[in-house]
């Protein structure tokens, strides 16, 4: 059976990765930004017959090796050789989508064109004669709105057509002419490759495009390729040279003009068509952002729109979460009461249920606020936001494409460091990259969230909103205030520039919110039933192993069999045995806890008590923050778990909640300590690896490990000083 290829591309923005969805029915989330779609996605569809294999490159604007997307992207098409390139193109903005086009073009890769979003152009009175561009270009082209699904197949089917059709032939790149200055030396650079063979995977004009724009994957290659490399560098210079004499520019601007002024000759002449009545009329999204992106009022209204993110949350998901609660509390009672002393029912109850109970007690919460942060990437006020915060970001080092990393790392509340990580691949700049991802830890992920609704409701039940809007907003002042601090001594250097695409306001579908909010909250889940649970059995028996030495429980028993002794003396002679009763619930209670302290995560929380308690930890609070270095959702768990084994009777000790109000050694300074310090400190293992993998080294993850821990540590002991006087 015939296997095609197809390589799906396209601009961020475009609809590129919601027409992969329609195609193969595969679920990715489509955020409004760049760098969501950083990895390769792989699809097979049946087509009359056939298999049809489907990629979904990285979203990008241009095949120069700017950023990892465009590498990947531009790698795969030469390494893999497709049958066909699909490109799918923002049908509104016709012009500057096409410049990708016209690269693969030029790399004469066989090309087919969706004009994707045509239910948005035509609403904005754009008209596009199909047919024409069609045969001025030489390629198919289809219109198709692929949130709904139209055009897609039949664009999919033109596709599969113009690749067999083209399957014997080699091929035949699209030439353009760039100017008297840069024709001359990009024919001969052209015949002088073609002669030496000179990386002859690429098309040799096409290498001699990239050596003159300036391509630096491009330089490397060929210096590993041979001596050619170094005359091909001195005739770039040669015309980089002349034409800063001459025009004051340099060639890779020459080239993009020329390919814009391409495009503009192949759009004339009818191909794209505007209705005159709505001339006068300035569109929904631009009028929409005079207010929403405005210098003074946009950052306001913004700040609106997530605090009133959390007034909601709160609103509403706090009686489903009262039930989540008592279901877990049910289970506590049902399995104290059916299972007999011994370890399996300290593992079970104080293990897995009061364990993973704590987590999945906040899914409410967490579902009600992916909903709403669903709600706002896919309408494209995400986008917007950040738009705005580039002009902060410049301010303190960063590039305005760090505002994604942060927002995905949970700067809206809800993300998580490790995609938030990765999504720094869109930065140009080594060092902008360098301070975005010891920052973007910072973010209040949905990991940490659960530790902050917990002591939020708590000890500050009557603003909680306004205390998770702090620390959220707190997680963006430490990371602009840290990155200030590196670009100003370790890494050193300027900002890039920052370039946008706003994309038009949408109004999300219902099916869209569902399936994002539901995508992320499974994970939530999945993770509290596969990795927290099996760290929660492992801090178990941390907590639990080695017991207490038989001298020490013959201690206790001892005393126990004295107080019963005096409580069977008591009664028989008709006395109140209350007290009795309460010490011997006394005794019981520290035998329990001097289990849990002689325990190795008791030691190991015991050991670092005269360090942390500055800061208003005790040990077991410091058993909890140790285990978050592996997942910070573990926090909960194992505070659960901890306060569950150092209780005598789990069935009347109430939620951990409950547990940890009734503890007179809490109180809201030490509950507010504990937050910053979870906001700031150590990312969890995976984000670690992920640094390092961003990074290139594992110095980098090491350091964001040490350095967050002490800044974190600082903070921490600060508010608790100040918050004890």
């Amino acid at each position: 059976m015939k296997i095609t290829t197809i390589a799906l591309a396209g601009n961020p923005n475009s609809g590129k990765t919601t027409a992969f969805n329609a195609l193969t029915g595969a679920r990715q989330h489509v955020g409004n930004y760049p760098g969501i779609t950083v990895d390769k996605k792989e699809g097979r569809v049946r087509l009359d017959g056939r298999e049809v294999h489907i990629i979904d490159l990285p979203g990008t604007y241009s095949l120069t090796a700017y950023t990892q997307e465009e590498l990947v992207a531009r790698s795969y098409v030469v390494d893999e050789r497709p049958d066909v390139v699909v490109d799918v193109l923002n049908s509104a903005a016709l012009e500057r989508n096409l410049y990708l086009a016209v690269q693969f073009l030029e790399m004469g890769v066989p090309v087919a064109l969706g004009l994707n979003m045509m239910d948005e152009a035509r609403k904005q009175g754009i008209e596009i004669d199909v047919a024409r561009l069609s045969r001025t270009l030489g390629v198919p082209v289809r219109e198709t709105v692929a949130r709904s699904g139209e055009g897609v197949k039949e664009l999919l089917q033109d596709a599969v057509e113009f690749g067999d059709s083209r399957s014997n032939q080699p091929w035949t790149p699209l030439e353009i002419s760039y100017g008297a200055d840069i024709d001359p030396v990009l024919r001969a650079m052209t015949a002088r490759i073609e002669s030496e063979k000179f990386l002859d995977k690429y098309p040799a004009r096409w290498v001699a495009i990239k050596y003159i724009e300036g391509d630096e994957e491009m330089m490397r290659l060929g210096r590993d390729a041979g001596p050619l490399a170094l005359e091909l560098e001195a005739q770039v210079k040669e015309v980089a040279d002349h034409l800063q004499s001459t025009l004051n520019t340099y060639p890779e601007a020459v080239i993009a003009d020329y390919r814009y002024g391409f495009i503009a000759s192949v759009l004339r002449d009818g191909v794209v068509k505007r209705r005159d009545e709505m001339t006068d009329r300035i569109q929904f999204s631009d009028r929409l952002d005079k207010v929403l992106t405005h210098q003074l009022f946009g950052p306001l209204i913004m700040l609106g729109l997530l605090y009133l993110i959390y007034e909601i949350t709160f609103a509403i998901g706090e009686i489903p979460m009262g039930w989540v609660e008592e279901m877990f509390g049910w289970l506590n009672e049902t399995a104290s009461a059916a299972l007999p002393d011994g370890l399996l029912k300290s593992l079970i109850v104080s293990g897995i249920i009061d364990g993973v109970g704590g987590v999945m007690g906040f899914v409410p919460l967490i579902l009600f606020m992916f909903l709403q942060i669903a709600f706002l990437e896919d309408s494209g006020y995400m986008a917007r936001i950040a738009y705005m915060l580039d002009r902060v970001f410049r301010m303190f080092g960063l590039h305005g494409c760090s505002v994604m990393p942060f927002i995905v790392s949970g700067g809206i509340a809800g993300g998580c460091a490790v995609p938030g990580v990765m999504a720094t691949r869109t930065l140009r700049s080594r060092k902008e990259k360098l301070a975005t991802l010891i920052t973007a830890p910072f973010m209040a992920c949905g990991a940490k969230v659960p530790v902050f609704i917990l002591f939020v409701g708590i000890f500050f039940a009557d603003n909680e909103a306004a205390v998770m809007f702090s620390l959220t907003l707190g997680g963006w002042v430490a990371a602009l205030l840290v990155a200030r601090l590196l670009r100003s001594t370790l890494i050193k250097g300027e900002s890039t520039p920052f370039v946008m695409e706003l994309p038009p306001y949408r109004i999300p579908t219902l099916r869209g919110l569902l399936i994002h909010t539901w995508e992320r909250t499974w994970q939530y889940i999945k993770k509290a039933g596969t990795v927290i649970l099996a760290i929660s059995i492992l801090l178990w028996v941390a907590m639990t192993f080695p017991q207490l030495p038989d001298t020490q429980v013959a201690q206790f028993e001892s005393q126990r069999q004295l107080i019963t002794g005096q409580m069977e003396a008591a009664e028989a002679e008709g006395h109140d045995v209350a007290p009795m009763e309460e010490a011997l619930a006394a005794v019981d209670a520290e035998e329990a806890m001097a289990g849990l302290r002689y325990s190795a995560a008791g030691r190991v929380g015991t050991a670092i008590e005269s360090v942390t308690s500055v800061a208003g930890f005790d040990w077991r609070t410091n058993i909890a923050l140790v285990g978050g270095i592996a997942a910070k959702e573990v926090i909960v768990s194992t505070l659960g778990t901890a306060y569950s084994l150092g209780e005598v009777d789990p069935e009347e000790s109430g939620s951990l909640a409950e547990r940890i109000a009734n503890d007179p050694s809490w109180n809201p300074a030490r509950a507010l300590a504990l937050m910053l310090f979870v906001l700031l400190y150590a990312p969890c293992f995976v984000a670690v690896v992920a640094i390092k993998q961003e990074a290139g080294s594992w110095g980098w993850a090491g350091f964001s490990v040490v350095f967050n821990t002490i800044l974190a540590f600082a903070v921490a002991t600060v508010v608790y000083q100040i918050g004890s006087l």
